[in-house]
């Protein structure tokens, strides 16, 4: 008896275990050959296509995604066989403009590189963009509607049209495609590869590497978002640590003190005196006869000095003060009234799925007292409201939990990112301590540039050696 009872569960176990592996075996990815989206060096070997896999792969509905990537192939017959393979942050911005890049870095010396496209993003059928919501951020300003609401109106106007093109949003986040990365290096047969991601894609490559590493060799991060930050919660503060740090070289290196000197007494003591008082522009729509009387406010100007972070920032905080808004609220306006104002849908659907859903609102709302004179203001341009009217599905727990690792990674910041802060490398360093982090002095999001490639080259050549600079701008620690 006992025994017949074993056999059932050894069936038992091995049936489960069959319909297990033909689940995972429901589809299979495919390459379809197209037309090169950029323009790649003649001189190299390119190949450009599509990763043709399911657009959800909980849903046995064959609907499909044409995912697209370029391979450049080094031109050195002894190269080493892992490639590089980048995929662009946002999340939502596109990817193939890199293998441009690529094809005049140090990098194709001695490896073939890879740039893939994400699902969703820039030149992937399909697309999640449209006119909608910036057409509705257009109408909130040209008839002085409240914004917010237009906001909300046009990411319902968003999915409603997204929806009516067959687009099934829920099989956009991270999770879908942390697999469609996976699916590609299975079906190109690579072995060991080397994930290059920026921002965004930063966490996405984690993600990837914690969901199968026997292929992973090594990670390069340049200002990456981990997947276990609640940005919503962090990024205010994000932005004020880095503009403390502006203000500081402001004290510090100005020639001019009486101007830059104080600027963040003069910073805090304007933005806080505003509040959300309207000011109001005469404004030409280009091709318009006739102007128009708009109004904007406060969170406007942060947008503006958002969109200017960097050098220019002391100058453009300080014009702002002195009321020497036209300039910038102009271009904001010309930039708002040709429809582009405004997050894709895929940017809305990821940070739905990857962020809102597991946000603190108790913390959000701690926010306001942390930073009063930012009160009303969403630094993120995906936020909660929305998210409440669109489709998504979350994330998984564990994707969101940070995990420990021994590969080797290549962290990099600016210590005046105003976005993800030069703590996220610390706190990635922590859970992979074969990581080494690399640190910008002046440098803001986004520093891994043609500066950095000799450094960049040596890891990939040797990731487990301490690197050491030779430049007072770059710190290895």
């Amino acid at each position: 008896m006992k025994k017949a009872i074993l056999l059932s569960l050894i069936i038992n176990i091995f049936l489960f275990a069959a319909a297990r592996s033909q689940q995972k075996k429901a589809y299979q990815p495919v390459i379809e050959p197209c037309a090169c989206p950029v323009k790649i060096d003649s001189s190299f070997k390119t190949t450009c296509a599509y990763l043709v896999v399911p657009e959800n792969r909980k849903k046995q509905n064959g609907k499909t995604v044409k995912l697209p990537f370029i391979i450049v192939e080094s031109k050195n017959p002894d190269k080493r066989k892992d490639p590089v393979l980048f995929t662009g942050g946002g999340p939502g911005s596109g990817s193939l403009g890199w293998a441009r890049g690529a094809a005049n870095s140090m990098i194709i010396n001695d490896r073939d590189c890879i740039a893939f496209e994400q699902r969703g993003a820039g030149y992937s059928i399909p697309s999640l963009s449209g006119p909608e919501l910036g057409a509705a951020v257009k109408e909130s300003y040209k008839y002085n509607l409240n914004k917010d609401s237009m906001v909300v109106e046009g990411v319902k106007r968003l999915r409603k049209g997204l929806e009516a093109r067959g687009i099934d949003l829920a099989g956009y986040n991270t999770d879908e495609t942390v697999s469609d990365i996976h699916d590609l290096l299975s079906v190109l047969r690579i072995d060991s590869v080397n994930l290059f991601g920026i921002s965004y894609s930063g966490g996405l490559m984690q993600a990837v590497l914690q969901r199968d590493p026997s292929r992973i060799r090594s990670l390069i991060l340049d200002s990456p978002l981990p997947t276990f930050v609640p940005i919503d919660e962090d990024e205010p503060a994000n932005f004020n640590e880095a503009l403390n740090i502006l203000f500081e070289h402001c004290k510090k290196d100005s020639a001019d003190q009486a101007l830059y000197g104080d600027l963040k007494e003069k910073f805090t003591a304007y933005f806080t005196a505003i509040g959300q008082k309207p000011f109001y522009i005469s404004y030409l729509e280009k091709g318009a006869t006739d102007s128009i009387r708009v109004a904007y406010n406060r969170n406007d100007l942060f947008d503006i000095i958002q969109n200017y972070f960097g050098k220019e920032a002391p100058y453009v905080i300080t014009e702002l003060i002195k009321g020497n808004h036209r300039e910038y609220v102009t271009k904001l306006l010309d930039y708002t009234f040709s429809g582009h104002r405004g997050p894709s849908g895929m940017r809305i659907t990821v940070y739905c799925a990857d962020q809102a859903i597991y946000h603190d609102e108790h913390i959000l709302r701690q926010i306001n007292n942390a930073y009063p004179y930012m009160e009303g203001y969403h630094i993120n341009d995906v936020y909660n409201a929305m998210c409440d009217c669109w489709n998504y599905t979350p994330v998984k727990a564990g994707t969101k939990q940070p995990f420990y690792s021994a590969k080797p990674a290549f962290l990099a910041d600016g210590e005046m990112d105003n976005a993800c802060r030069p703590l996220y490398i610390d706190m990635i360093h922590h859970y992979m301590p074969n990581s080494q982090r690399l640190l910008f002095i002046n440098k803001y999001h986004g520093v891994i540039g043609r500066d950095v490639q000799p450094y960049l080259v040596r890891f990939l050549n040797n990731p487990y050696q301490q690197l050491i600079s030779d430049r007072n701008d770059i710190i290895f620690y």
